[in-house]
């Protein structure tokens, strides 16, 4: 800015050089980017996993020729976050599935005329919940997941037991 003489009044009506300000706007909460539809964008970014597959494959390849330790330790936090992520993707799928069905058989409720009956987040869970006890049935690892259950509980039991020493 041009700088003015304090002894001379500012005039009432100066005149100033107008800057055109950018107008920035974020993709997530603009109306001009669409309406977010997960089924759409899992189709649209369906590529990636193939391409996910390729670069776990090739890691796996250079975690097995790999000499150095700090090299081979890094590889290993990679590929075991990739694998974390593969399966949370998978679980939010069967997530998404489950909801899905839900939803279709309310409709088809809906078209033989009865009212339509929602589930409660507690009643979601207790399904869910014999869902995992199912497939960890099917895969045999249920008596040592329960056992771990068992544990678990067991010691949040024991903290609110008295202790020996306060007695």
């Amino acid at each position: 800015p041009l700088e003015m003489s304090a002894k001379k009044p500012v005039p009432f009506l100066r005149r100033v050089v107008p800057v055109t300000k950018k107008v920035q706007r974020d993709p997530r909460f603009d109306d001009l980017s669409g309406e977010y539809n997960p089924e759409i964008f899992l189709k649209t970014y369906s590529f990636l996993d193939s391409i996910k597959k390729r670069e776990k494959e090739m890691i796996q390849k250079q975690l097995k020729k790999c000499r150095n330790v700090e090299q081979k330790e890094k590889l290993q936090q990679l590929l075991r976050r990739m694998t974390q992520q593969e399966e949370e993707q998978k679980k939010r799928q069967k997530w998404r599935e489950r909801e899905l069905s839900l939803k279709r058989q309310q409709r088809e409720q809906a078209q033989q005329g009865k009212k339509p009956f929602f589930l409660k987040k507690s009643e979601k869970r207790k399904l869910e919940l014999a869902d995992k006890y199912a497939e960890l049935k099917r895969s045999g690892k249920l008596e040592s997941f329960l056992s771990k259950k068992r544990k678990r509980n067991a010691i949040k039991d024991k903290r609110w037991l008295p202790s020996q020493k306060s007695l």
